[in-house]
């Protein structure tokens, strides 16, 4: 008896090991683009696991006859039965795309609420301009006061982050912030993306991310461009001041199984809104390979140039508008503008390695100019020649990232582990500052040298779920080696620093249920200090950042999420502008705390809405009370919109901004005025064309886009004067359009 018994344990246990099997596979959409974080779920064994970055999973548990479903939001889901075929071999499962809807959301331990809601949002309405494209993450506010020459001046939590200091910013793992620029520390110029090739928006606010390193105080922003495109496309676009856009976008192999390629181009002209005018043109070229090897790995290329050329009218003061002088689209000094150029290289590989370990490496080249007038203070400085600067560098950037990452059982709990490692060297020839006239004449040289700077790091996140509960701790080591040869020294020396720094983050969530996730997020985090700041030694190397978050994302109905999110940060330095010099300088610590609250909500299968408000208080910590204010950090901001998607052929949208008056100076004796603006556009779709009709400033308010307190003096002003100098925004302005697919 005890024989059979033992014998009867054996035969169902070699049963158990012969008919509970790993099914394997990859999962990808119908132009073969490989899908990331698809869900896959054994209804029978309840197994599940998610695919990786190259679209593969293995599912553990699996036998003959179990029932598996595979779903990702916005693609049909699909079911299949496991037969005996697609346990022995490799499964290749094609999902079929679909109209986002929120009530197919579910709330999942890897999933980021926040993160599948701004996808939604692009996928409901589409970037249709450069400009828009920083402004589809949540809380995120731009300013633009070059017409869309110079990069955007941006807001996120508290932070006047200039033009990137505070926000770090990548393009296909290609770093788009500027380490040590001529115009300030981490300018980022967005404008050589090519909106319509935009495949998804990766984003996260404070310093809790591992794998993000310099920059990444008040958040990160990564965009990823499309592997592929199915159908080409030629757009015309004209408008109003003798705007002219026009994108082309071929594919060049068809729907080949297992490699694809594209090229994309835009040209943009437009003498802008302003009475002298903007003589403003941009070309943007792009192409991008892919093809999928034998072992199922992914290899892809692409390339880029961008270059951008303008005149510009400047700040001008509100002094002279109110007393009638100019008007408020006119000039102080219009032989402002400038020029500049990129040039880009991406290689990316993306591979499972034999012990399931997912790799993913880019090796990019970047060749950057950069050309910029400005004239901010007029006849302060030089009563003769006025206070015209010019800003210049010549920049090549060489680096990459590599990472790994795999799905471990560590003491029966399912964990993820992911290592990385990165170099960045930027190179930057005759980095320059100096006192011109009318564009022509060097004055004398404030600035000129060489800058060379290098940015070594590694890092180590994982992942643990502990049921409802996911632990995250993370570690980041950062190494720099600052070099700087000034030039207008009378001797050639080389002047150097480094500096090491090691940060942790650690991050809970927690999801009871698919319609509630709570999030505490903790991390420290950092940005660099310009070289010629760093080889002085005046200023803090690396200057951290202290943050926490908590909040949750919630369903109360199938078409209804909220995600809100209190949160505080310490800041050890920052930059502020100093309108005078038409630079940025490091000041002292400084605290931020605040309320982010997003709304989305399906109101029909065609009509969508969302909103996003921030509630913010920007203080600094080493001045007296009253004397405290942060300039021109925002107190509250609002943008959203209603969109409209494929109604009897119709698409479009009205979306608007809102940002409450704030302190333009430390004692909010002067004030940078609000503004609530609204766009909107419609499109109509026949067959293969579409006609489309855009508006900016729909009710045609006036506003000033950019505003600074600066102290400035005319030439037939005696004394100076502090005051606001603003930029005008866009007047009611529309654009027609016409788009043919084939």
């Amino acid at each position: 008896m005890k024989t059979k018994t033992i014998l009867t344990v054996f035969i169902a246990l070699f049963s158990l090991q012969s008919f509970s099997q790993t099914f394997s596979g990859r999962v990808i959409n119908t132009s073969n683009e490989s899908l990331e974080d698809v869900y896959v779920y054994n209804t029978t064994s309840n197994s599940h696991t998610h695919t990786n970055v190259n679209g593969l999973f293995s599912l553990e548990n699996s036998s003959i006859g179990d029932i598996i479903e595979v779903a990702i939001l916005g693609y049909e889901k699909k079911k299949i039965t496991l037969n005996e075929s697609k346990l022995k071999n490799e499964t290749t499962l094609v999902l079929e795309t679909k109209v986002f809807l929120l009530d197919e959301l579910v709330l999942t331990k890897r999933m980021d609420p926040i993160q599948t809601v701004v996808k939604m949002d692009l996928a409901k309405n589409p970037v249709n301009s450069s400009q828009e494209i920083l402004q589809k993450v949540p809380g995120l506010f731009i300013g633009q006061h070059a017409g869309g020459g110079k990069a955007e001046q941006i807001f996120l939590r508290g932070f006047d982050i200039d033009h990137g200091t505070d926000l770090s910013l990548s393009v296909d793992g290609m770093p788009v912030n500027m380490v040590s620029h001529a115009h300030g520390q981490g300018y980022s110029d967005l404008h050589f993306l090519i909106p319509e090739t935009i495949q998804k928006i990766n984003f996260g606010k404070g310093p809790y991310y591992a794998n993000h390193g310099d920059f990444n105080t008040a958040g990160y922003v990564d965009f990823k461009t499309k592997s592929t495109i199915q159908e080409s496309q030629i757009n015309i676009g004209i408008g109003q001041f003798n705007t002219f856009r026009t994108l082309g976008l071929f594919n060049l192999l068809g729907k080949k199984t297992n490699e694809n390629a594209y090229v994309a181009i835009e040209y943009l002209a437009t003498d802008g809104f302003v009475e002298s005018p903007q003589n403003f043109s941009r070309i943007n070229l792009f192409a991008k390979y892919n093809t999928y090897l034998k072992d199922n790995s992914k290899f892809t290329i692409s390339t880029s140039h961008f270059t951008s050329k303008w005149d510009a009218s400047g700040q001008i003061p509100v002094r002279e508008v109110a007393n009638g002088n100019i008007t408020r689209f006119g000039s102080i000094d219009d032989t402002e503008g400038g020029e500049t150029s990129r040039t880009n290289l991406n290689l990316q590989y993306n591979k499972t390695l034999d012990n399931d370990v997912a790799m993913q490496t880019n090796v990019f080249y970047t060749k950057y100019d950069f050309k910029l007038f400005s004239n901010f203070t007029f006849f302060l400085e030089d009563p003769v020649n006025g206070d015209q600067i010019k800003q210049y560098e010549d920049r090549d950037i060489f680096g990459f990232n590599t990472q790994f990452s795999k799905d471990v059982t560590i003491f029966n709990t399912e964990a993820k582990i992911t290592a990385g490692t990165g170099l960045r060297n930027d190179n930057v020839k005759n980095v320059e500052l100096s006192h011109t006239l009318n564009r022509k004449t060097t004055l004398n040289n404030i600035q000129l040298g060489d800058v060379n700077q290098t940015n070594f790091y590694a890092f180590l996140n994982s992942e643990f779920e502990f049921g409802d509960f996911t632990i995250e701790p993370a570690l980041r080591l950062d190494y720099f080696k600052f070099q700087y040869n000034d030039a207008l020294q009378p001797t050639y020396s080389t002047e150097s620093a480094s500096k090491a720094i090691v940060n942790p983050k650690l991050n809970f969530t927690y999801t009871p249920n698919e319609n509630v996730q709570w999030f505490l997020k903790s991390g420290i985090g950092f940005h660099s200090n310009d070289t010629r700041v760093v080889v002085k030694q005046t200023n803090k190397t690396l200057p951290r950042a202290y943050g926490l978050d908590f909040g949750n994302s919630w369903k109360p109905t199938s078409k209804l999420i909220i995600n809100t999110a209190l949160w505080y940060l310490l800041s050890e330095e920052e930059f502020v502008y100093v309108g005078d010099a038409g630079i940025v300088e490091p000041s002292g610590e400084s605290q931020r705390y605040g309320l982010d609250l997003g709304i989305r909500y399906q109101f029909t299968d065609w009509l969508y809405f969302n909103t996003d408000a921030t509630f913010t208080k920007a203080r600094s910590l080493e001045e007296a009370a009253g004397q405290d204010y942060i300039p021109l950090a925002p107190d509250v901001t609002l943008t959203g919109g209603l969109s409209l998607n494929d109604y009897h052929n119709f698409s479009g949208g009205i979306n608007y901004k809102y940002i409450g008056d704030r302190a333009a100076n430390e004692d909010y004796s002067i004030t940078a005025e609000g503004y609530f603006v609204a766009d909107a556009n419609l499109n109509y779709k026949m067959n293969a064309i579409t006609l489309g009709v855009s508006i900016e400033n729909l009710f045609d308010v006036e506003w000033n886009e950019t505003q600074f307190a600066t102290e400035s003096r005319l030439q037939n002003e005696t004394d100076s004067v502090e005051e606001i100098h603003f930029t005008p925004g866009t007047p009611f302005s529309a654009k027609l359009s016409i788009s043919y697919t084939f």
